[in-house]
């Protein structure tokens, strides 16, 4: 959604990039994500903020979700929101989802974001 391109595109040029998804460091460092941003030219904010409120978030934004601590590092789960005139999205590539487009937020707990320009 972000680049305009397929999820398994995206996935062909992270792993180009040396990015894999199975990867653990992926879900505790940012800069993973922001080199596959900086490959697309997507701009990023510098930093992470937290999350308030569903209504306060930019119109495009990183979202990790799933925050948690292990063994004393944390880990989170991507999520990509955004806000059209229409509707407000969450797009998820978890497995096992029914669809990968969110439309109900009420389970998803973000920690913090990165605004997308």
């Amino acid at each position: 959604m972000l680049a305009g391109i397929t999820y398994a595109q995206a996935k062909e040029t992270a792993n180009a990039l040396g990015i894999h998804a199975e990867d653990t460091a992926l879900w505790s460092d940012t800069e993973y994500v922001r080199q596959l941003l900086r490959a697309f030219d997507i701009k990023a904010g510098p930093t992470q903020t937290p999350f308030d409120t569903w209504e306060s978030l930019p119109d495009k934004a990183l979202l990790a979700i799933k925050w948690r601590m292990e063994q004393g590092r944390p880990f989170w789960h991507w999520v990509v929101f955004v806000r059209s005139e229409q509707e407000a999205v969450v797009l998820d590539s978890k497995k096992s989802l029914k669809t990968n487009t969110r439309r109900v937020f009420g389970r998803i707990k973000p920690k913090w974001f990165i605004r997308i320009d």
